[in-house]
Order: structure tokens, then C-alpha cells, then sequence
């Protein structure tokens, strides 16, 4: 049976044994072993593409199966996968078992929250695999939907109000893409009316029709993404959702807008991206330094990795958008770096509010005194979002930015610098956090009798700081194994010049 088969299967067994175990304890149990065993099939995934391209199997896509759904309307469930995907299948199985831990005290109708979660993460394992775009929105799909259940039942604060907010947003982008789906459906070029996406990839749109559908696609992925000006459901959301749901959504939810960019608009609609990428460098220039100095004004430990988040994801965009395999090598591993590095910050925040009782920071200090476990990972994982050398965060944007300035007119060179520049504004409100957060007195007495972290705790972060760490002291095998996968969409961009 091919491997990739395993990653929907075994969330559905864990989905059966979650709804079937009588006790708290049995749904924690049967969630974290399901998702060891997903972060197992994860590495074997990555093992095995490895294994065939040093075999020397050098097809776009390995792994592929196809199976037909629907053939009056040439639908198929096909997958495959190449290194980009692996990689990103990796991410979701590494921030899914940290999110299990992360989310081990939870008690209100534990079982429901984790057949919501666990459905979530499914549609994610399934958008990364589908190589038919009709397959890969209904996965798409079956990701966005928990999550008004997630934030409106288990969320906090203002949690209707976020939980709607961020599903009517996402369901606009959702109608942008359906426009998108059928248009790459019918505009296909010699008459070919498919959704897959390697045959759409030889049969190109004629030009018209590409800038006519170009907008939509990268649009309705964008949002999900939090391209400026349509992220505002980002920190509202996450700001109210449960930890492991920010960590979901923010690790890895909002990297299926990068991943659909990439993936379905720049490839299938190259000369429309090269039209028209400078408007969208504008908005993700905004996005990114928005972004960053937003976070500076918060004083909600939530909304302050939201805005944070809004600029790092900006940045992945903008990274894609310079068109050449150093920055797009580059934005990818920035996905994958963020993805781990903001999970680790609301897991940390999760655990600090579920002991203080507030996410304020000026109402907190001193925890490093009493905490120092979870201080202590606080500041790695801030140290990551700044970019410290031998961090994930350094790898993936110093990649970013040297690939920018390889475009040598004012243009780019201008966009560049402004991205550049909210390096120094997240340098400014990543350490102001950690000064008034972790250093100086202890505000409150009460804070004097606060426990560090449990076991659980330490083997969620623990998990999240090692692949921090890994991605940053040895980022060579992730540069080759996506600078090897993004052959296709550079050749077809480079032609479109």
C-alpha cells in the first residue's frame, strides 16, 4: 500500500478510537500514541522520497496513486509528493504531537475537542498530498471548518465573535478559489478540461485568462495566509482559540496559503505572476512590516505572536513573489520555521496563562524566578523569531533576503529593504517582551508559589525547540531537498520573462 495512504488513515483509527474510549485519560492516551504514530509515517514519508531520488527516480512527483471519483467531471484522487510537501506533511506531524501535550489538562468535553482537532489535521495531511485541485479544496475544506467549532466552544475572550469573524473571511477566500478551481477547469489550454494539476501543468492557459484568474487564486490563498489588508481574522483568532488550535493554525493552517500560492497560482499561471507579482510585493512589503510593528503596540501575549505571525507569513510570501530559487528556497524553509517557531510561543503562552491567570504583560515579571523551564524556552523561541544565528529563523530569512537583492533594479531593492527593516522592529518587542516578562522582580506574590513545567509540558516545547534548533544549526538538507522541488515552478516562471 502506498505510504501516503497512512496519513489519512491513521487519524480516521485515532478519530474511532478517541469517540470509543470511556475516560479522560483513554482520549489523551489514543490522541498522543495516533499522532506518535503519524509523526512516524511523517519521517518514512521523508525517508522514503529521499531514498527515491537518490535512487535516481528524478519525476516531479513521486509516490503518485490515482484513483477516479467522479469521471464525467475528470475527477480523480490523486497524490504524490515531492520535497516541498514532505516537508511540510513533517511540520504538521511534529506541531500535531507537540499540540497533543500541549492540550493534555484540557477537561470540557476533551473527546469533542480532539475529534475536532484531529479532523482539522487531517484535511491538512490530505491538501498537501492532493494532486487534483477539486480533491485538494475539499481537504482544504475539512481544515477550515473545525475551526469555528474549536474557538467558539473551547476558545476564550470574545470567542463568537472571533470564531465568526475568522470563518466568514476564510469562506470569502473559499469563494475566491472556487472561482479560480473552475476557470484553471475550463481555461486549460488544446481544450484539456482536467483538475490535475501535473497535466494542467503542461496544457498552460492562454495569457488573457491567466490574468484574469491569477487574482482570485493567489487572493483566496492569501487570506488564509494573512496577506495584507485581509489578515485582521488572524489575531482575533488566534487570540481567543485554545493552544493547541494556535498552534495548529498558526504552525501550520496558515501555510496552506503560501503552499496554494505556490503550488496551484504561480505554477499554473506563470505570466500572470510575473505581471503582477509587483502588487502583491507592495502588499506583503505592508504585510511584513505591519506586521512587526503592530506587535510592538500589543500588550497580550496572544496578540502580540498574532501580529508577529502576520509578518512572518508576510514574509513567506514576499519570499515566493522575487521569483528566483534562492528566495523561494527561502520562503519555504520560512514556512516550515515559523510553523515550528510560533507553535512553540503559544504553546509557551498557554502553559504561562493556564498559571498566571493573564496574558497581560505588564501584569507579569519576574517568572524566570520561578518558572525558569518555561522561562527558558520562552526566550529560544524568541531568540528564533528575531533571527539568532544558529536558529531556524536566521536559516530561512537571510535566504529570503539574499535572493531579493539578486533583482538589481529600484523596485525590488526598495521592497527588500523595507522587509529588512522589521527585523529591527521584531528585535525591539521580542526582547522588550522578555524584559518585562521573564527579568526583573516578581509583581505578584502569588506568582512566588507558581509549579514549572510538568512532563508533558517539557515534551511538547522540548519537541518544538529541538526542530527549531535542528533547522538552524543544519539547514543544508532542507535547502536541497526544496531547492530540488521548486525546479518546475522556476523553469515555468523563468520562460514566462
Amino acid at each position: 500500500m502506498n505510504i501516503l495512504h497512512f496519513l489519512i488513515i491513521i487519524p480516521v483509527l485515532t478519530l474511532a478510537g478517541v469517540l470509543t474510549s470511556r475516560s479522560l485519560k483513554g482520549v489523551r492516551w489514543v490522541s498522543a500514541v495516533g499522532m506518535f504514530a503519524q509523526l512516524l509515517v511523517a519521517i518514512a514519508v521523508m525517508v522514503t522520497y529521499m531514498g527515491l531520488r537518490k535512487g535516481g527516480d528524478s519525476a516531479e512527483m513521486v509516490l503518485m496513486e490515482s484513483h477516479t471519483w467522479f469521471a464525467s467531471l475528470n475527477i480523480h484522487y490523486t497524490i504524490g509528493v515531492d520535497g516541498i510537501s514532505s516537508a511540510m506533511i513533517l511540520l504538521t506531524a511534529i506541531v500535531m504531537f507537540a499540540g497533543v501535550f500541549a492540550s493534555w489538562e484540557l477537561e470540557y468535553l476533551q473527546k469533542e475537542f480532539f475529534v475536532s482537532l484531529i479532523l482539522l489535521v487531517t484535511g491538512v495531511y490530505g491538501f498537501f498530498i492532493s494532486l487534483d485541485l477539486f480533491t485538494m479544496f475539499l481537504y482544504y475544506e475539512l481544515a477550515v471548518i473545525p475551526m469555528y467549532l474549536l474557538i467558539g466552544i473551547w476558545g476564550t475572550g470574545p470567542k463568537e465573535y472571533s470564531a465568526m469573524k475568522l470563518t466568514l473571511m476564510l469562506m470569502g477566500g473559499s469563494a475566491l478559489l472556487i472561482v479560480a478551481l473552475f476557470g484553471i477547469f475550463y481555461g486549460a489550454a488544446d481544450g484539456v478540461h482536467t483538475f490535475n494539476l501535473l497535466e494542467l501543468g503542461q496544457h498552460p492557459m492562454p495569457v488573457e485568462m491567466q490574468r484574469f484568474i491569477f487574482p482570485f487564486a493567489f487572493l483566496g490563498f492569501g487570506v488564509l495566509g494573512a496577506l495584507f489588508p485581509f489578515h485582521t481574522w488572524s489575531p482575533d483568532g488566534h487570540a481567543s482559540a485554545p493552544t493547541a488550535v494556535s498552534m495548529l493554525h498558526a504552525g501550520v493552517l496558515m501555510k496552506l496559503g503560501g503552499f496554494g500560492i505556490f503550488r496551484v497560482a504561480m505554477y499554473l499561471m506563470p505570466q500572470a505572476a510575473q505581471e503582477q507579482a509587483w502588487i502583491f510585493i507592495i502588499l506583503t512589503s505592508i504585510s511584513v512590516v505591519y506586521g512587526a510593528f503592530g506587535a510592538i503596540w500589543q500588550k497580550d501575549l496572544k496578540f502580540i505572536n498574532a501580529y508577529s505571525s502576520v509578518s512572518h507569513c508576510g514574509l513567506v510570501i514576499f519570499g515566493l513573489l522575487m521569483m528566483n530559487r534562492t528566495a523561494m528556497d527561502g520562503a519555504i524553509l520560512q514556512m516550515i520555521s515559523h510553523g515550528l517557531m510560533t507553535a512553540l510561543f503559544f504553546a509557551l503562552i498557554g502553559m504561562i496563562y493556564s498559571r498566571t491567570h493573564t496574558r497581560q504583560i505588564h501584569e507579569m515579571g519576574g517568572l524566570m524566578q520561578v518558572i525558569p523551564f518555561l522561562a527558558v524556552v520562552y526566550m529560544i523561541a524568541g531568540f528564533a523569531s528575531l533571527g539568532l544565528p544558529g536558529l531556524s529563523g536566521f536559516a530561512a530569512e537571510m535566504t529570503i533576503f539574499v535572493g531579493a537583492f539578486q533583482h538589481g533594479d529600484l523596485f525590488h531593492r526598495v521592497a527588500t529593504i523595507m522587509a529588512i527593516s522589521a527585523i529591527v522592529v521584531t528585535a525591539v518587542y521580542i526582547l522588550r517582551v522578555v524584559g518585562i516578562l521573564l527579568l526583573g522582580p516578581v509583581k505578584n506574590d502569588h506568582f512566588l508559589h507558581l509549579k514549572d513545567a510538568t512532563w508533558y509540558e517539557r515534551l511538547s516545547t522540548l519537541t518544538l525547540v529541538v526542530a527549531v534548533a535542528g533547522v538552524g544549526l543544519y539547514p543544508q538538507w532542507l535547502y536541497r531537498l526544496i531547492y530540488d522541488s521548486l525546479g518546475p515552478v522556476a523553469e515555468k516562471l523563468l520562460a514566462a520573462l
